[in-house]
């Protein structure tokens, strides 16, 4: 059974949650010497702003309420710097993308969690099952490039 942390309570504190996802952010960048443009920081904290997954436009549309809405390949541009970094992931079913919560291990597999009801989104990572999957893979000579694992079903906040 996961840990009830994966899904965040409904009243928990989330500009600190927020906060936190942003100085992760910041810190990486700055370990890795990559710029957190101001566009790119925009669209971070659009994503850190909620646990649901957010397309491209409704990125647009949400930055369009403080400013002049930005050109669809600026956000398609800053989401694959944030998804390269491993600040932001993209939900393939959703064609979507959510920020990362956790600082979490580099050889972990990130299982996405989502829940039908409400829309969030869990981060369970898990280097037993990359280890798993990298092996039947090997096996048979297959190479995977973007192992993903997304499981739908009910959060334990809406059950």
């Amino acid at each position: 059974m996961m840990p009830a942390t994966i899904f965040p309570a409904p009243d928990h504190d989330h500009e600190r949650c927020s906060a936190d996802v942003m100085a992760q952010a910041e810190a990486l960048c700055s370990e890795r010497g990559q710029r957190l443009t101001p566009m790119r920081r925009q669209v971070l904290a659009t994503l850190a702003a909620s646990h649901r997954p957010l397309g491209a436009y409704e990125i647009i549309e949400r930055l369009a309420l403080r400013a002049a809405p930005p050109a669809p390949i600026t956000i398609y541009r800053a989401l694959d710097f944030l998804v390269e970094n491993g600040l932001v992931h993209r939900i393939e079913s959703r064609n979507a993308f959510v920020a990362c919560i956790r600082n979490h291990d580099s050889g972990a597999m990130v299982i996405f969690l989502i829940c039908e009801k409400c829309g969030a989104v869990g981060e369970a990572p898990s280097r037993a099952i990359a280890d798993s999957l990298e092996a039947a893979a090997n096996n048979v000579g297959f190479a995977p490039h973007t192992p993903v694992i997304e499981i739908t079903g009910t959060c334990a906040h809406c059950r």
